[in-house]
Protein backbone atom coordinates (compact mmCIF):
# COMPACT_ATOMS: atom_id res chain seq x y z
CA UNK A 1 0.00 0.00 0.00
CA UNK A 2 2.69 2.50 0.70
CA UNK A 3 4.73 1.77 -2.22
CA UNK A 4 1.32 2.67 -4.34
CA UNK A 5 0.63 5.47 -2.47
CA UNK A 6 4.28 6.89 -3.39
CA UNK A 7 3.68 5.76 -7.07
CA UNK A 8 0.70 7.78 -7.02
CA UNK A 9 2.16 10.78 -5.46
CA UNK A 10 4.77 10.78 -8.04
CA UNK A 11 3.36 10.41 -10.91
CA UNK A 12 1.28 13.15 -9.82
CA UNK A 13 4.08 15.57 -9.41
CA UNK A 14 5.77 14.30 -12.55
CA UNK A 15 2.77 14.79 -14.61
CA UNK A 16 1.95 18.54 -13.04
CA UNK A 17 5.71 18.99 -13.32
CA UNK A 18 5.22 18.46 -17.21
CA UNK A 19 2.42 20.36 -17.81
CA UNK A 20 5.07 24.15 -17.66
CA UNK A 21 6.47 24.92 -20.34
CA UNK A 22 7.08 28.38 -22.84
CA UNK A 23 4.80 28.69 -25.72
CA UNK A 24 8.04 30.20 -27.19
CA UNK A 25 10.68 26.99 -27.63
CA UNK A 26 9.69 23.79 -27.73
CA UNK A 27 8.97 21.59 -24.54
CA UNK A 28 10.26 18.13 -23.24
CA UNK A 29 6.71 17.87 -23.03
CA UNK A 30 5.90 18.10 -26.74
CA UNK A 31 9.52 16.43 -27.02
CA UNK A 32 8.03 13.51 -25.57
CA UNK A 33 4.33 13.72 -27.27
CA UNK A 34 6.22 13.46 -30.57
CA UNK A 35 8.01 10.69 -29.52
CA UNK A 36 5.05 8.76 -28.15
CA UNK A 37 2.94 9.35 -31.36
CA UNK A 38 5.93 8.91 -33.87
CA UNK A 39 8.65 6.56 -32.84
CA UNK A 40 8.99 3.44 -34.62
CA UNK A 41 10.55 1.33 -31.93
CA UNK A 42 7.22 1.96 -30.05
CA UNK A 43 4.95 2.02 -32.24
CA UNK A 44 6.74 -1.88 -33.75
CA UNK A 45 6.07 -3.13 -30.27
CA UNK A 46 2.29 -2.41 -30.01
CA UNK A 47 2.22 -4.08 -33.25
CA UNK A 48 4.11 -7.00 -31.80
CA UNK A 49 1.47 -7.13 -29.00
CA UNK A 50 -1.37 -7.26 -31.47
CA UNK A 51 0.25 -10.46 -32.93
CA UNK A 52 0.44 -11.81 -29.65
CA UNK A 53 -3.67 -11.00 -28.89
CA UNK A 54 -4.10 -12.99 -31.73
CA UNK A 55 -2.74 -16.28 -29.72
CA UNK A 56 -5.56 -16.13 -27.66
CA UNK A 57 -7.83 -16.63 -30.78
CA UNK A 58 -5.45 -19.39 -32.16
CA UNK A 59 -5.47 -21.42 -28.78
CA UNK A 60 -9.60 -21.19 -28.48
CA UNK A 61 -9.91 -22.12 -31.90
CA UNK A 62 -8.40 -25.56 -31.02
CA UNK A 63 -11.99 -26.11 -28.67
CA UNK A 64 -14.22 -24.82 -30.86
CA UNK A 65 -16.76 -27.12 -33.53
CA UNK A 66 -14.94 -27.37 -37.12
CA UNK A 67 -17.21 -27.99 -40.07
CA UNK A 68 -15.10 -29.32 -43.51
CA UNK A 69 -17.22 -29.73 -46.97
CA UNK A 70 -15.96 -32.15 -49.53
CA UNK A 71 -16.61 -31.85 -53.76
CA UNK A 72 -16.04 -34.12 -56.42
CA UNK A 73 -16.49 -35.29 -59.88
CA UNK A 74 -15.46 -38.62 -60.83
CA UNK A 75 -15.12 -40.86 -63.73
CA UNK A 76 -15.41 -44.87 -63.81
CA UNK A 77 -11.94 -45.77 -65.98
CA UNK A 78 -12.19 -49.77 -65.73
CA UNK A 79 -15.09 -51.74 -63.82
CA UNK A 80 -15.05 -55.70 -63.69
CA UNK A 81 -16.94 -58.45 -62.16
CA UNK A 82 -19.74 -57.51 -59.55
CA UNK A 83 -18.30 -54.15 -59.35
CA UNK A 84 -19.87 -53.67 -62.81
CA UNK A 85 -22.81 -55.46 -62.38
CA UNK A 86 -23.95 -53.09 -59.74
CA UNK A 87 -22.23 -49.82 -60.41
CA UNK A 88 -23.11 -49.61 -63.94
CA UNK A 89 -20.12 -49.80 -66.82
CA UNK A 90 -17.14 -47.97 -67.19
CA UNK A 91 -16.74 -44.36 -67.92
CA UNK A 92 -19.57 -43.18 -65.67
CA UNK A 93 -19.55 -39.84 -64.22
CA UNK A 94 -20.96 -38.95 -60.67
CA UNK A 95 -21.42 -35.93 -58.79
CA UNK A 96 -20.28 -36.08 -55.16
CA UNK A 97 -20.57 -34.02 -52.02
CA UNK A 98 -20.22 -34.24 -48.18
CA UNK A 99 -19.62 -31.77 -44.89
CA UNK A 100 -18.11 -33.01 -41.60
CA UNK A 101 -18.72 -31.55 -38.42
CA UNK A 102 -16.35 -32.35 -35.98
CA UNK A 103 -17.24 -31.39 -32.03
CA UNK A 104 -14.21 -31.16 -29.45
CA UNK A 105 -15.70 -32.71 -26.63
CA UNK A 106 -13.10 -33.63 -24.28
CA UNK A 107 -9.12 -32.55 -25.61
CA UNK A 108 -7.28 -34.09 -21.57
CA UNK A 109 -7.18 -30.16 -20.82
CA UNK A 110 -4.98 -28.57 -23.73
CA UNK A 111 -7.13 -26.35 -24.87
CA UNK A 112 -8.32 -24.84 -21.90
CA UNK A 113 -4.11 -24.81 -20.43
CA UNK A 114 -3.26 -23.39 -24.32
CA UNK A 115 -5.87 -20.56 -23.92
CA UNK A 116 -4.45 -19.60 -20.61
CA UNK A 117 -1.29 -19.28 -21.78
CA UNK A 118 -1.69 -17.36 -24.40
CA UNK A 119 -3.71 -15.06 -21.66
CA UNK A 120 -0.81 -14.90 -19.49
CA UNK A 121 1.77 -14.01 -22.87
CA UNK A 122 -0.62 -11.24 -23.00
CA UNK A 123 0.09 -10.07 -20.16
CA UNK A 124 3.87 -10.42 -20.63
CA UNK A 125 3.33 -8.25 -23.98
CA UNK A 126 1.69 -5.85 -22.26
CA UNK A 127 3.77 -5.13 -19.64
CA UNK A 128 6.55 -5.68 -22.48
CA UNK A 129 4.94 -2.93 -23.84
CA UNK A 130 5.43 -0.48 -20.97
CA UNK A 131 9.04 -1.25 -20.47
CA UNK A 132 9.94 -0.40 -23.52
CA UNK A 133 7.36 2.92 -23.54
CA UNK A 134 9.76 3.62 -20.32
CA UNK A 135 12.94 2.73 -22.47
CA UNK A 136 12.09 5.11 -24.78
CA UNK A 137 10.81 8.19 -23.09
CA UNK A 138 14.26 7.64 -20.88
CA UNK A 139 15.69 7.89 -24.31
CA UNK A 140 13.95 11.14 -25.75
CA UNK A 141 14.85 12.69 -21.88
CA UNK A 142 18.74 11.73 -22.55
CA UNK A 143 18.67 13.20 -26.33
CA UNK A 144 16.71 16.61 -24.77
CA UNK A 145 18.97 16.95 -22.22
CA UNK A 146 21.64 16.44 -24.70
CA UNK A 147 20.94 18.69 -27.05
CA UNK A 148 20.57 21.35 -24.14
CA UNK A 149 24.03 20.54 -23.07
CA UNK A 150 25.87 20.85 -25.94
CA UNK A 151 24.45 23.85 -26.49
CA UNK A 152 25.47 25.36 -23.43
CA UNK A 153 28.69 24.31 -23.67
CA UNK A 154 29.35 25.47 -27.39
CA UNK A 155 27.92 28.81 -26.06
CA UNK A 156 30.25 29.01 -23.23
CA UNK A 157 33.14 27.81 -25.45
CA UNK A 158 32.06 30.61 -28.46
CA UNK A 159 31.82 33.27 -25.14
CA UNK A 160 35.51 31.92 -24.44
CA UNK A 161 37.33 32.16 -27.96
CA UNK A 162 35.53 35.90 -28.03
CA UNK A 163 37.36 36.62 -24.61
CA UNK A 164 40.99 35.39 -25.70
CA UNK A 165 40.40 37.17 -28.78
CA UNK A 166 40.26 40.29 -27.20
CA UNK A 167 42.88 39.01 -24.48
CA UNK A 168 45.17 38.72 -27.46
CA UNK A 169 44.33 41.75 -29.19
CA UNK A 170 45.11 43.47 -25.42
CA UNK A 171 47.87 41.48 -25.41
CA UNK A 172 49.64 42.69 -28.49
CA UNK A 173 48.69 46.44 -27.78
CA UNK A 174 50.73 46.03 -24.61
CA UNK A 175 53.67 44.36 -26.23
CA UNK A 176 53.66 47.38 -28.43
CA UNK A 177 54.28 49.35 -25.82
CA UNK A 178 56.49 47.07 -24.44
CA UNK A 179 54.31 46.22 -21.11
CA UNK A 180 54.81 42.78 -22.25
CA UNK A 181 56.93 40.01 -23.40
CA UNK A 182 56.29 38.13 -26.90
CA UNK A 183 56.23 35.13 -24.79
CA UNK A 184 52.51 36.73 -23.09
CA UNK A 185 51.73 37.26 -26.67
CA UNK A 186 52.51 33.60 -28.16
CA UNK A 187 50.60 32.32 -24.53
CA UNK A 188 47.66 34.47 -25.93
CA UNK A 189 47.94 33.00 -29.57
CA UNK A 190 48.44 29.18 -28.33
CA UNK A 191 45.24 30.13 -26.07
CA UNK A 192 42.99 31.46 -28.29
CA UNK A 193 44.08 28.17 -30.68
CA UNK A 194 43.21 26.16 -28.08
CA UNK A 195 39.78 27.53 -27.44
CA UNK A 196 38.86 27.40 -31.30
CA UNK A 197 39.82 23.84 -31.05
CA UNK A 198 37.32 22.97 -28.28
CA UNK A 199 34.67 25.18 -30.08
CA UNK A 200 35.27 22.76 -32.95
CA UNK A 201 35.19 19.75 -30.77
CA UNK A 202 31.38 20.95 -29.17
CA UNK A 203 29.91 21.93 -32.26
CA UNK A 204 30.54 18.33 -33.54
CA UNK A 205 29.79 16.79 -30.30
CA UNK A 206 26.35 19.04 -30.60
CA UNK A 207 25.48 18.28 -34.30
CA UNK A 208 25.95 14.68 -33.14
CA UNK A 209 23.58 15.40 -29.83
CA UNK A 210 20.85 16.89 -32.43
CA UNK A 211 20.74 14.23 -35.05
CA UNK A 212 20.37 11.85 -31.89
CA UNK A 213 17.23 13.54 -30.77
CA UNK A 214 16.13 13.70 -34.39
CA UNK A 215 16.51 9.97 -34.32
CA UNK A 216 14.65 9.23 -31.13
CA UNK A 217 11.97 12.36 -31.11
CA UNK A 218 11.25 12.24 -34.91
CA UNK A 219 11.91 16.24 -35.83
CA UNK A 220 15.08 18.72 -36.04
CA UNK A 221 15.55 20.14 -32.42
CA UNK A 222 14.42 23.95 -31.95
CA UNK A 223 14.96 26.05 -29.43
CA UNK A 224 14.21 24.41 -26.13
CA UNK A 225 13.26 25.21 -22.86
CA UNK A 226 14.31 24.01 -19.66
CA UNK A 227 12.80 21.04 -18.75
CA UNK A 228 10.46 21.46 -15.57
CA UNK A 229 12.01 19.74 -12.20
CA UNK A 230 11.32 16.21 -11.34
CA UNK A 231 9.54 15.06 -8.57
CA UNK A 232 9.88 14.41 -5.20
CA UNK A 233 12.05 10.71 -5.78
CA UNK A 234 12.44 7.99 -2.83
CA UNK A 235 14.91 8.53 0.44
CA UNK A 236 16.49 5.45 0.14
CA UNK A 237 17.86 3.16 -2.36
CA UNK A 238 16.11 0.35 -0.42
CA UNK A 239 12.54 2.10 -0.89
CA UNK A 240 13.59 2.80 -4.60
CA UNK A 241 13.96 -0.95 -4.58
CA UNK A 242 10.99 -2.15 -3.24
CA UNK A 243 8.66 -0.13 -5.22
CA UNK A 244 10.50 -1.02 -8.64
CA UNK A 245 9.83 -4.57 -7.94
CA UNK A 246 6.25 -4.47 -7.37
CA UNK A 247 6.08 -1.66 -10.46
CA UNK A 248 8.99 -2.79 -13.03
CA UNK A 249 7.08 -3.98 -16.15
CA UNK A 250 10.66 -6.20 -17.32
CA UNK A 251 10.33 -8.18 -13.61
CA UNK A 252 6.65 -8.25 -14.25
CA UNK A 253 6.89 -9.51 -18.28
CA UNK A 254 9.61 -12.05 -16.76
CA UNK A 255 7.27 -13.16 -14.05
CA UNK A 256 3.87 -13.64 -16.70
CA UNK A 257 6.02 -15.87 -18.98
CA UNK A 258 7.16 -18.05 -16.43
CA UNK A 259 3.53 -19.10 -15.30
CA UNK A 260 3.19 -18.98 -19.43
CA UNK A 261 5.48 -21.54 -19.54
CA UNK A 262 3.94 -23.76 -16.23
CA UNK A 263 1.03 -23.79 -18.46
CA UNK A 264 2.97 -25.19 -21.55
CA UNK A 265 3.75 -27.87 -19.56
CA UNK A 266 0.05 -28.74 -18.66
CA UNK A 267 -0.74 -28.84 -22.75
CA UNK A 268 2.14 -31.05 -23.43
CA UNK A 269 1.16 -33.78 -20.25
CA UNK A 270 -2.35 -33.80 -22.48
CA UNK A 271 -0.90 -35.46 -24.87
CA UNK A 272 -0.82 -38.75 -23.09
CA UNK A 273 -4.69 -38.39 -22.21
CA UNK A 274 -7.35 -39.76 -24.37
CA UNK A 275 -9.67 -37.37 -26.45
CA UNK A 276 -13.14 -37.62 -27.30
CA UNK A 277 -15.12 -35.99 -30.29
CA UNK A 278 -18.97 -35.79 -31.61
CA UNK A 279 -18.72 -36.22 -35.24
CA UNK A 280 -21.83 -35.36 -37.66
CA UNK A 281 -21.00 -36.64 -41.59
CA UNK A 282 -23.57 -36.11 -44.39
CA UNK A 283 -22.80 -37.31 -47.88
CA UNK A 284 -24.48 -36.98 -51.37
CA UNK A 285 -23.73 -38.86 -54.59
CA UNK A 286 -25.54 -38.01 -58.11
CA UNK A 287 -24.60 -40.54 -60.80
CA UNK A 288 -25.14 -38.45 -63.71
CA UNK A 289 -24.05 -40.75 -66.72
CA UNK A 290 -24.75 -44.71 -67.25
CA UNK A 291 -26.96 -47.10 -66.10
CA UNK A 292 -27.96 -47.48 -62.44
CA UNK A 293 -29.28 -51.03 -63.03
CA UNK A 294 -32.85 -49.97 -61.98
CA UNK A 295 -31.68 -47.62 -59.11
CA UNK A 296 -31.95 -44.30 -58.30
CA UNK A 297 -29.39 -42.15 -59.54
CA UNK A 298 -28.75 -39.87 -56.27
CA UNK A 299 -28.61 -41.06 -52.84
CA UNK A 300 -27.55 -39.08 -49.36
CA UNK A 301 -26.12 -41.18 -46.27
CA UNK A 302 -25.77 -39.55 -42.99
CA UNK A 303 -24.40 -40.56 -39.78
CA UNK A 304 -23.62 -39.26 -35.86
CA UNK A 305 -21.26 -40.88 -33.62
CA UNK A 306 -18.42 -40.35 -30.76
CA UNK A 307 -14.59 -40.63 -31.63
CA UNK A 308 -12.51 -41.43 -29.29
CA UNK A 309 -8.71 -41.19 -29.39
CA UNK A 310 -6.53 -43.16 -26.42
CA UNK A 311 -2.95 -42.78 -26.99
CA UNK A 312 -1.29 -46.08 -26.29
CA UNK A 313 2.18 -45.77 -27.15
CA UNK A 314 3.31 -42.71 -29.27
CA UNK A 315 7.46 -43.80 -29.64
CA UNK A 316 7.91 -41.17 -26.86
CA UNK A 317 6.89 -38.52 -28.38
CA UNK A 318 4.63 -36.90 -25.29
CA UNK A 319 7.50 -37.34 -22.77
CA UNK A 320 10.10 -35.09 -24.77
CA UNK A 321 7.74 -32.73 -25.11
CA UNK A 322 6.85 -32.62 -21.19
CA UNK A 323 10.95 -32.41 -21.04
CA UNK A 324 11.26 -30.03 -23.48
CA UNK A 325 8.30 -27.55 -22.04
CA UNK A 326 9.59 -28.59 -17.78
CA UNK A 327 13.33 -27.05 -18.81
CA UNK A 328 11.23 -23.88 -20.70
CA UNK A 329 9.71 -23.44 -17.59
CA UNK A 330 12.92 -23.89 -15.48
CA UNK A 331 14.38 -21.32 -17.91
CA UNK A 332 11.98 -18.67 -17.78
CA UNK A 333 11.76 -19.08 -14.15
CA UNK A 334 15.84 -18.83 -13.64
CA UNK A 335 14.97 -15.30 -15.97
CA UNK A 336 12.75 -14.09 -13.29
CA UNK A 337 15.89 -14.30 -11.00
CA UNK A 338 17.72 -12.86 -13.80
CA UNK A 339 15.06 -10.06 -14.17
CA UNK A 340 14.90 -9.03 -10.44
CA UNK A 341 18.46 -9.12 -9.91
CA UNK A 342 19.09 -6.68 -13.03
CA UNK A 343 16.16 -4.14 -11.45
CA UNK A 344 17.62 -4.10 -8.35
CA UNK A 345 20.97 -3.37 -9.72
CA UNK A 346 19.56 -0.77 -12.38
CA UNK A 347 17.64 0.73 -9.58
CA UNK A 348 20.44 1.07 -7.09
CA UNK A 349 22.47 2.13 -9.73
CA UNK A 350 20.39 4.96 -10.95
CA UNK A 351 20.05 5.95 -6.94
CA UNK A 352 23.73 6.48 -6.54
CA UNK A 353 24.54 8.43 -9.86
CA UNK A 354 21.38 10.96 -9.20
CA UNK A 355 22.54 11.28 -5.77
CA UNK A 356 26.02 11.36 -7.04
CA UNK A 357 25.32 14.08 -9.64
CA UNK A 358 23.12 16.06 -7.37
CA UNK A 359 26.46 16.50 -5.26
CA UNK A 360 28.64 17.20 -8.11
CA UNK A 361 25.81 20.19 -9.29
CA UNK A 362 26.08 21.57 -5.74
CA UNK A 363 30.31 21.39 -6.05
CA UNK A 364 30.47 22.57 -9.50
CA UNK A 365 27.70 25.67 -8.56
CA UNK A 366 30.49 26.40 -5.44
CA UNK A 367 33.38 25.86 -8.04
CA UNK A 368 31.52 28.41 -10.80
CA UNK A 369 31.21 30.98 -8.67
CA UNK A 370 34.80 31.21 -6.88
CA UNK A 371 36.39 30.67 -10.24
CA UNK A 372 34.71 33.53 -11.33
CA UNK A 373 35.70 35.19 -8.08
CA UNK A 374 39.16 34.44 -9.28
CA UNK A 375 39.31 35.32 -12.28
CA UNK A 376 38.52 38.91 -11.47
CA UNK A 377 40.81 38.81 -8.64
CA UNK A 378 43.63 37.51 -11.20
CA UNK A 379 42.65 40.00 -13.51
CA UNK A 380 42.91 42.69 -11.15
CA UNK A 381 45.99 41.85 -10.52
CA UNK A 382 47.70 41.98 -13.67
CA UNK A 383 46.30 45.33 -14.51
CA UNK A 384 48.87 46.49 -10.99
CA UNK A 385 51.74 43.73 -12.30
CA UNK A 386 51.63 41.40 -9.51
CA UNK A 387 49.93 38.62 -11.70
CA UNK A 388 51.03 36.93 -15.71
CA UNK A 389 48.88 36.73 -18.08
CA UNK A 390 49.73 33.26 -18.34
CA UNK A 391 47.94 33.43 -14.90
CA UNK A 392 44.85 35.06 -16.65
CA UNK A 393 44.14 32.79 -19.39
CA UNK A 394 44.60 29.84 -16.65
CA UNK A 395 41.94 31.52 -14.70
CA UNK A 396 39.68 31.71 -17.57
CA UNK A 397 40.28 28.47 -18.54
CA UNK A 398 39.77 27.07 -15.04
CA UNK A 399 36.37 29.27 -15.05
CA UNK A 400 35.61 27.58 -18.40
CA UNK A 401 36.16 23.89 -17.28
CA UNK A 402 33.84 24.30 -13.83
CA UNK A 403 30.93 26.00 -16.16
CA UNK A 404 30.77 22.93 -18.15
CA UNK A 405 31.15 20.35 -15.50
CA UNK A 406 28.15 22.11 -13.77
CA UNK A 407 26.25 22.01 -17.66
CA UNK A 408 26.77 18.51 -17.77
CA UNK A 409 26.46 17.22 -13.66
CA UNK A 410 22.80 19.10 -14.30
CA UNK A 411 21.74 17.19 -17.08
CA UNK A 412 23.15 14.17 -15.58
CA UNK A 413 21.01 14.75 -12.53
CA UNK A 414 18.02 15.04 -14.46
CA UNK A 415 18.87 11.86 -17.14
CA UNK A 416 19.51 9.75 -13.55
CA UNK A 417 16.37 10.89 -11.78
CA UNK A 418 14.27 9.78 -15.14
CA UNK A 419 16.23 6.41 -15.01
CA UNK A 420 15.25 5.79 -11.70
CA UNK A 421 11.85 6.51 -12.46
CA UNK A 422 11.81 4.16 -15.13
CA UNK A 423 13.42 1.56 -13.09
CA UNK A 424 10.73 2.20 -10.47
CA UNK A 425 7.96 1.46 -13.66
CA UNK A 426 7.03 4.85 -13.29
CA UNK A 427 8.10 6.33 -16.89
CA UNK A 428 5.51 5.94 -19.05
CA UNK A 429 2.95 8.00 -20.87
CA UNK A 430 -0.05 6.90 -18.48
CA UNK A 431 2.39 8.29 -15.92
CA UNK A 432 3.74 11.14 -17.45
CA UNK A 433 -0.34 12.91 -18.33
CA UNK A 434 0.93 13.40 -22.04
CA UNK A 435 -2.05 15.68 -23.46
CA UNK A 436 -0.89 14.98 -27.36
CA UNK A 437 -4.38 12.73 -28.27
CA UNK A 438 -5.52 9.97 -26.53
CA UNK A 439 -3.09 6.86 -25.55
CA UNK A 440 -3.22 3.78 -27.10
CA UNK A 441 -5.26 0.92 -25.59
CA UNK A 442 -3.66 -2.43 -25.48
CA UNK A 443 -7.13 -3.74 -24.24
CA UNK A 444 -8.75 -2.14 -27.45
CA UNK A 445 -7.34 -4.72 -30.00
CA UNK A 446 -7.73 -7.41 -27.36
CA UNK A 447 -11.21 -6.99 -27.48
CA UNK A 448 -11.61 -7.15 -31.31
CA UNK A 449 -9.55 -10.55 -31.85
CA UNK A 450 -9.26 -12.69 -28.84
CA UNK A 451 -12.79 -14.30 -28.87
CA UNK A 452 -13.29 -14.02 -32.78
CA UNK A 453 -14.80 -16.92 -34.44
CA UNK A 454 -14.85 -15.45 -38.21
CA UNK A 455 -12.55 -17.27 -40.21
CA UNK A 456 -13.02 -14.05 -42.63
CA UNK A 457 -12.15 -11.66 -40.03
CA UNK A 458 -8.47 -10.23 -40.98
CA UNK A 459 -6.80 -6.29 -40.33
CA UNK A 460 -6.31 -3.68 -43.47
CA UNK A 461 -2.67 -3.74 -44.58
CA UNK A 462 -0.41 -2.15 -42.16
CA UNK A 463 1.06 1.16 -42.95
CA UNK A 464 4.15 2.86 -41.12
CA UNK A 465 2.64 5.66 -38.30
CA UNK A 466 5.80 6.62 -37.35
CA UNK A 467 7.69 9.83 -39.26
CA UNK A 468 10.20 9.91 -41.34
CA UNK A 469 13.43 11.91 -40.97
CA UNK A 470 14.94 11.95 -44.33
CA UNK A 471 15.22 15.51 -45.70
CA UNK A 472 14.19 16.17 -49.51
CA UNK A 473 18.12 16.91 -49.66
CA UNK A 474 19.10 13.19 -48.16
CA UNK A 475 16.05 11.51 -50.43
CA UNK A 476 17.43 8.98 -52.66
CA UNK A 477 14.23 9.21 -54.59
CA UNK A 478 13.84 5.23 -53.51
CA UNK A 479 10.20 3.85 -53.36
CA UNK A 480 10.31 2.74 -49.63
CA UNK A 481 7.53 0.48 -47.85
CA UNK A 482 6.55 4.02 -45.72
CA UNK A 483 6.70 5.84 -48.80
CA UNK A 484 3.90 4.11 -51.42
Amino acid sequence: MECRLKRHLIIGALGAALLGGTASADTLREALNSTYRTNPTLNAQRETLKSTDATVAIARAGGRPTVTGTVGVNRNLTRSGVIAQTQGGDHNISLSGGADLNIPLFQGGSVRNAVQAAKTRVEAGRATLRAVEGDIFTEAVAAYMDVMRDRSIVELNANNVKVLDTNLEATRDRFQIGDVTRTDVAQSEARLSLGRSQLATAQGRLAGSEENYRRVIGKTPEALAPPPPLPPLPATADEAVRIALVNNPDYIAATRQAQAAGYDVRVARAGRLPTVSGTLTGDYVNQLTGGTNGLDRSGTATSVGLTGRIPIYQGGLPGARIRQSQALEGQFLELVVASERLVVSNTRSAFATYKAALEAVASNDVAVKANELALEGVRAENSVGTRTILDVLNAEQELLNSQVLLVTAKRDAYVAGFQLLNAMGQAEAADLGLDGGPLYDPLGNYRNVAADWNDWSMDRRHMPVSTRTVTPGEDPGVVTPTAR
